[in-house]
């Protein structure tokens, strides 16, 4: 008799903690790796990650917690990543066991920056996972609020439509509804650059521009990511569904969004590294606007607004002076 494919999440971030609070709706139980014995200690003894969410208290006779990524994968069939794309590289560096056989859920949503490759891309090249067995979550969706289980929507992204589907049902519960796509790409390529655009929403908003050049800025924004990912991966897709257009508004406009905090903090004059420091969390928009501006040299797709994050992050503008180049360049 088969028995139920093991799910297991790697990570334990916010993101990581949410995934897991709606896994377990419909999961009797799941596989969770942490890089820390000791917040293990602390999560078990307390009954809630000591670092992230603690507002969300868990059954913890119903996770099997982990230290040993190796050891999570050999007892796992679907595997979620959560680690901060910047880290991904290192952790996977020191797995041995294969993963060719695993469904491999990216919920990522960033680039790795030693290959300049979306995640999927990187798991096909260095790690011969099969593209039928990558998936994608995508959607606008903060951990926070599907910690306060707020009506959210996600999209389950697969070439092959039938894992997308079935993986979806784990996630479905009374405040989690899920769609699904096989464009794998172009949904990983756009929650990729929406962080970068969330950068310049938080930028702007630091400089104290208003509501009414948000909006412009936002317009063009969906538009200079349909222009990079049509470029990079020609199909047919409606870049006004939520999977793309839904999680640029969240990412740009959200209380939640630690992009768009970095890129406030940028506006209001601190540096990359203080607004780093200060946040405490990994900002996924300032390393992927160095691999987007890299990728893009051979593209050469028309990216006003992410130069625009590149030049202030990386070539050392001043934010007021490029964004008032920016807005110049804008419609």
């Amino acid at each position: 008799m088969n028995s139920e494919p093991k799910v297991a999440v790697i990570g334990s971030g916010s993101w990581a903690t949410a995934l897991a609070k709606i896994l377990l709706n419909n999961e009797d139980s799941i596989n969770w790796y942490f890089r820390s014995a000791d917040n293990i200690e602390q999560f078990k003894r307390f009954r809630h990650n000591p670092n992230y969410l603690r507002g969300v208290e868990f059954d913890i006779n119903r996770i099997q917690f982990y230290d040993d990524l190796n050891e999570l994968v050999e007892a796992s069939d679907i595997l979620i990543l959560t680690i901060p794309s910047a880290f991904l590289h290192e952790a996977f560096s020191k797995l041995t066991v294969p993963i060719n056989q695993k469904f491999v859920v990216s919920a990522i949503k960033g680039i790795v920056p030693e290959y300049n490759q979306i995640v999927g891309h990187y798991l096909h090249e260095s790690h011969q996972l099969p593209f039928e067995r990558i998936g994608v979550i995508t959607g606008p969706c903060h951990a926070e609020e599907v910690a306060l289980e707020r009506l959210s929507y996600l999209t389950i992204a697969c070439p092959n439509i039938k894992r997308a589907r079935d993986f979806g049902t784990k996630l479905d519960c009374e405040y989690i509804r899920t769609h699904v796509s096989d464009d794998i790409f172009g949904t990983e390529y756009a929650a990729v650059l929406k962080n970068i655009v969330a950068i310049a929403s938080g930028i702007v908003h630091g400089l104290r521009y208003g509501d009414n050049f948000q909006a412009v800025l936002i317009a063009n924004a969906i538009q200079e990511i349909k222009r990079f990912v049509d470029k990079v991966h020609p199909i047919t897709r409606d870049i006004k569904s939520s999977a793309y257009l839904g999680d640029l508004l969240v990412t740009s406009y959200s209380q939640f969004s630690r992009n768009r905090t970095f890129g406030a903090m940028i506006g209001k004059g601190y540096t990359t590294r203080t607004a780093q420091i200060e946040m405490h969390m990994v900002a996924e928009g300032y390393y992927a606007t160095k691999s987007i501006h890299e990728i893009n040299e051979t593209y050469k797709v028309k990216m006003p607004i992410c130069d625009a994050v590149y030049n202030i992050l990386y070539g050392n503008v001043p934010p007021a002076v490029e964004i008032r180049q920016l807005t110049n360049k804008l419609r």
